[in-house]
Parts: C-alpha cells; structure tokens; sequence
C-alpha cells in the first residue's frame, strides 16, 4: 500500500471513531446510565438479570446463565480480541482508532506551526522543511488556534465523557440552556481544565506512560517477537546519512524508528516514520523503513538483536527480504554510524 493511500485510510478511520466516539452515548450505541444502573449497547438496555432476581422474578441458574452471557463472554471477547490483534500486530488501536491520539496528532502539527517542535518539552526545534518538500515557518500567530483547539479538545472529551454516565439528552441540554447542574458543571470544568493540562503539556507522554490501554497493548506485543514491527534496511544503511532524521521528526510519539523494538515500546504502529522515509528517498528508490513481521521482525527484536556474529539469523537466499534484514555485526555498526551522523 501506498504511503499517501495508508496515511489517507488512517486519517479517515481515527476520523470516523472520534466521531463515534463523541456520538455513541447520544445514539446509544455504547454507554452506562448512573441514573438506571445498567449499560446501553446497540439501543438496547443491557441488563444482567439481577434486579429481577432480586424482584424473585427469575432463579439464581438463569441470573448466572445472564452474568455468564451479558457480563463475562463480552468482556472475554473484547479484552482477548484486543490482546490478540495487539499480540500481532503491536498498538494498532491507537495509532488507527484512538481518539486521544487523533488529539495528540491535531495539536502536534499546530504546536509545530507555533513552536517548531511538537512538545514544550523538544530540545530543538524541527527542520522547516517536511519530507515532503513543503516549509513550515513558526510562527507566535499559530498559538491563538492550538490555545483554542486545545481547550476545545478538552471540553469536548470532558462532555463526551459525562454523557456516557449520564442521560445524553439531559446533559446537552442543560448546556444548551446554559444551565447544567452543580455536579454537571463540576464535572465539565474540571474536566476542561485536566484535559487541557494534559492536551498542553503531556499528549505523547499520556500515550507513552500513563495509558492502561496502551501499556497492556505493548505488552503483549513485545511479548511477540515475530509480531509486526518497523524495520530498518541496514544493508542500505549509507542512503541514510543524508537525511535530517526524518522518520524520528515524524513520529508522534517522539521515538527513535531505527532503533531496536526495546527502545519503540510504545510505537502506536502509525507508519508516520514510513511515510517521511518514503518521502525523503523519493520514487524509483525504496524506502529503508517497512513493517516486517515473522522471521523478518526476529532482527529488530531487542532478544535478537546483535546476538548473531557475522552470520544471518535466518537461511533466506541473497536477495530475498529475509537476506535483507539478516542481522550481520557490520550492519550494527553501519547503523551506528548512521544514528551518528543524523544526531544533533
């Protein structure tokens, strides 16, 4: 696939499930009611049967068929669902659905316009020149639109958050009317002001640090080492040193591409790195970064790693993808030269 056609395909989709997201209560599609105690799913209340064994109205083997078949199989076939495609394919949910990440990107390419760098917390700033050729000068202007996508952000997320709780139409219409309730209200602002925070100062850091989703996410995908990965073509290591480390600019999550799978943890699986090498190496030339996966990815394995001693770890004839990414010593030391040379 194309890197424009994935890059397109993927804003499309992370687009549609914010969407989705912020919608799901008011369609009740997905949410859980305070007020009544029980879910919503697909516009149908989703009850486990326990009120009306309490009321006596059905027997304790139907209320455990009920716990077994409403409560448990769904949160088994979601939770395993999840850590299967994780397993494989690494955090392919957040760098293709997660509406956070969809924010953290928004506002990365607005702080870049402001500041030049996607974080406060970037030493130095990125080149003005994107892998695609275009220029982007920073500018003190750009602050009014992230200020303003930032807070709106956060409000939105804070209300969205709180119609999954409560009563969608209620909540949006005490806004609408300007008269929420004190807790409604408490909720909201205080919301706003978290998230705000959060959207400023700590996008990727949440990401990286601070998110249960992602953090079991990588787990089980580190704990796959043939599981889908970004590689680095060492054996074309020299076509590199004349980049300004595109594909680590490129990333949202402020990692290194290059590096062994170890030091890409949290890689969201977003193929931004991909897309700016494509970009840099330009047409005929192929691109030194690709998702491998199988034997391929047991080179970027940081269990893998630099432990063969001139050998390849595979018996992939020359010219095949597997020779390609066979791990040699001197392709660790071209690659160090290469991070060398691209260092700031």
């Amino acid at each position: 696939m194309k890197q424009y056609t994935r890059e397109t395909l993927r804003l499309w989709l992370r687009s549609a499930f914010f969407v989705l997201f912020v919608l799901a209560p008011p369609l009740d599609l997905f949410r859980f009611d305070l007020t009544l105690g029980h879910l919503f799913l697909f516009g149908y209340d989703w009850t486990l049967g326990i009120d009306r064994f309490a009321a006596g109205e059905i027997g304790a083997g139907a209320v455990a068929v009920q716990l077994a078949l409403r409560g448990l199989l769904p949160i088994v076939l979601v939770v395993g669902g999840v850590i299967w495609v994780s397993w494989k394919y690494g955090r392919l949910y957040c760098g293709w659905l997660c509406p956070h990440f969809s924010v953290v990107e928004t506002i990365n390419a607005l702080m870049r316009r402001a500041i030049g760098k996607l974080s406060v917390w970037d030493k130095r700033r990125l080149p003005e020149t994107l892998p695609d050729g275009r220029q982007i000068r920073p500018s003190r202007v750009w602050w009014i639109p992230t200020l303003l996508a930032v807070v709106g952000f956060a409000f939105l997320w804070a209300t969205a958050l709180l119609t999954y709780l409560l009563p969608p139409t209620e909540v949006y219409g005490n806004l609408a009317s300007l008269q929420p309730t004190r807790n409604q209200a408490l909720f909201i602002g205080i919301g706003t002001l978290l998230f705000s925070i959060e959207f400023l100062y700590a996008r990727h850091l949440f990401c990286r640090f601070g998110c249960a989703v992602g953090l079991f996410q990588s787990l089980a995908w580190m704990d796959n080492k043939k599981a889908m990965v970004v590689g680095f073509d060492r054996q074309r290591v020299k076509a590199c040193t004349d980049c300004d480390n595109a594909c680590d600019n490129a990333c949202p999550m402020r990692l290194k591409p290059r590096s062994i799978k170890r030091r890409m943890f949290t890689c969201a699986q977003c193929a931004r790195c991909l897309q700016a090498c494509d970009q840099v190496m330009g047409s005929p030339r192929e691109s030194l970064l690709h998702w491998v996966s199988g034997a391929d990815a047991l080179d970027v394995s940081d269990r893998e790693f630099g432990r063969s001693k001139g050998k390849t770890k595979d018996s992939g004839t020359p010219g095949t993808r597997s020779s390609r990414w066979s791990n040699t010593d001197g392709d660790h030391l071209l690659c160090g030269l290469c991070d060398s040379a691209n260092s700031p």
